[in-house]
């Protein structure tokens, strides 16, 4: 987990300058968010399209436009971590994280930007899969 002193982070004004002292950390944790908040061409836009296209399709337009609305709130709280991270006053960096933690963020980074090269084969089979329930 990430830490602050030896303590694990709990507040978003913790991350407040991170990159200031992790500038690797803040740029994917900011790509993590932006894809969170559904901006194209990261693997969150993917997500939030086709629901809303599923919700569009099964003629429940109300539900995609409340669906709509609600990213665009969300998208602003999203955008915010990033503003503390890269605008807010540097606080005290991170304690080193373990391997196996930047296995993960690697992991997780190369999903969200590689989703748009190697998607397709995803998408088709969660397609499938969702003609394989009968409503």
């Amino acid at each position: 987990a990430m830490q602050r002193g030896g303590e694990p982070v709990e507040d978003i004004a913790e991350l407040s300058g991170l990159k200031n002292h992790n500038g690797t950390l803040a740029f994917v944790l900011a790509a993590l968010m932006f894809s969170l908040a559904g901006i194209p061409p990261l693997a969150g836009f993917f997500g939030k399209l086709y629901v809303f296209q599923a919700a569009v399709n099964a003629d429940l337009l109300w539900l995609a436009v409340l669906g709509v609305v609600a990213s665009v709130v969300a998208a602003f709280y999203y955008i915010r971590i990033i503003k503390v991270m890269y605008f807010d006053e540097a606080r005290a960096p991170f304690s080193n994280a373990g391997t196996g933690v930047w296995v993960m963020i690697a992991v997780s980074m190369a999903v969200v930007l590689l989703f748009v090269a190697g998607g397709s084969g995803v998408i088709d089979a969660a397609m499938a899969a969702a003609k394989s329930f009968k409503l």
